[in-house]
């Protein structure tokens, strides 16, 4: 191979280089070896899986958590190496959807599985699966859900406060398996072929724990201790350890956990405020998540911290986690009468959102969401405040007059300089 010198004003040096690029048809900067392969480029490039997508921000490997609105709500997906904690509703009925459409969405992209619980066991929930939305043809469905689920009141035409109309739309729609994050219809389950052929693992805490064992005085409970030996030696033997790479294709470890830190794994967190071992739950976070940061995984854990009475656990958990989604139900609870909240089933809070390699967390720029459970979907909507509910109330109430639209257009003025749950009562003239 000739070798360039240095550029000078001396023609010959110039021809020299000319006539070994015109011979060998290329050009003096092009190198001459094959082109590598993005799976044989260096370390520096961003490997590229099947069901990820770097983040616009940092670059961060994503992943979708199996619903395109939370995904956009925490910066685009949940970052692969970190926790996603989902605090429980009060009667755990909405927090298992989460954990589920999570899990799904693994399935649905192909990759490796491992579902812990010490109270169903995961084969039976892997069964209880939504089915995906991958096609145009599921959009009737989905069109069909959203009109069987409108009401007399919302074909009203009203004037919404200029501040709901600059906050983003959530994506509502099925969408192609190829995209980044997809839909599911809770009326249906997966079907069986998709689970055949997915590849998994599963943790059952009764059967990992015999009755007759000794345990030993140690700062983690046994079922604690289980659970991490067994993720330990999935993300090893399977080489999604970052410091050992897979021989073969490259691919993401979703790690579901339920109901962790509730008495079923032997914690007692739940049970009181001043309880003996206070520190386990904590210490399984710190292990876990230092075992997410070096390899290619990431991590669901639904956790009942409406039980915990030590506030101070509740903030030690929230920063040991790195994303935290509060989710509130109305029932059992006085807004579910509440004609206000009538379209909605509850509540959704995003507590923290993470960013990594930085010694503090980022928190949502929006405040006011709610989640609705349809025939087929699960949705979150934004601008659900209480003045944007309110303001539904009184237009599908009260007689359109003049005097109705004025509160109403100076309350929508009125609610631009804060958010939709501390904005000022309207001005009666």
């Amino acid at each position: 191979m000739a070798s360039v010198g240095p550029c000078g004003t001396g023609t010959g040096t110039t021809g020299s280089v000319a006539a070994a690029a015109s011979k060998n048809n290329v050009t003096s900067f092009q190198r001459r070896g094959p082109r590598a392969s993005s799976s044989d480029s260096g370390g520096s490039r961003l490997v590229s899986i099947a069901g990820t997508r770097p983040s616009v921000r940092n670059g961060q490997l994503l992943v979708s958590t199996g619903l395109p609105a939370l995904d956009q709500l925490l910066g685009g997906g949940l970052a692969v190496g970190t926790v996603l904690l989902i605090e429980e509703d009060k009667y755990n009925i909405y927090s298992p959807l989460l954990f589920k459409y999570f899990l799904a969405e693994g399935i649905i992209n192909g990759h490796t599985l491992l579902v812990a619980s010490a109270k169903e066991e995961p084969e039976k929930i892997l069964q209880e699966l939504p089915a995906p939305l991958l096609d145009d043809n599921c959009k009737k469905e989905f069109d069909e859900d959203i009109y069987n689920d409108k009401t007399p009141e919302s074909n009203i035409k009203m004037k919404i406060a200029w501040r709901y109309q600059l906050l983003p739309k959530m994506e509502a729609g099925p969408v192609s398996s190829s995209r980044f994050g997809h839909y599911y219809d809770v009326s249906k389950k997966m079907p069986q072929e998709l689970i055949e052929a997915s590849k998994w693992h599963g943790f059952f805490l009764p059967k990992k724990i015999s009755s007759t064992l000794n345990i030993e005085p140690c700062s983690l409970t046994h079922g604690y201790i289980k659970l991490l030996q067994f993720i330990q030696k999935i993300i090893y033997e399977e080489g999604f350890d970052g410091s050992n790479p897979q021989k073969k294709q490259k691919n993401i470890l979703r790690i579901g956990i339920q109901n962790l830190g509730s008495p079923l794994w032997g914690d007692d967190v739940c049970c009181t405020e001043n309880c003996d071992n206070s520190h386990n739950l904590t210490k399984f976070l710190y292990i876990l998540r230092g075992l997410l940061r070096t390899s290619l995984s990431a991590c669901i854990i639904t956790m009942p911290t409406h039980l915990i009475q030590n506030k101070a656990i509740i903030a030690r958990i929230t920063n040991l986690s790195d994303t935290v989604v509060h989710l509130e139900s109305f029932i059992g609870s006085e807004r579910e009468a509440n004609p206000l909240y009538k379209d909605y089933h509850g509540l959704i809070h995003i507590r923290q959102i993470p960013r990594l390699n930085n010694l503090i967390c980022d928190v949502s720029d929006v405040k006011d969401l709610a989640f609705k459970l349809k025939r087929k979907l699960f949705t979150i909507e934004v601008g659900c405040g209480v003045g944007h509910c309110l303001r539904n109330w009184l237009l599908s109430h009260l007689p359109s007059a003049d005097g109705t639209k004025h509160i109403l257009d100076s309350w929508g003025h009125r609610e631009q300089k804060g958010p939709g749950w501390h904005t000022a009562a309207p001005e009666y003239q």
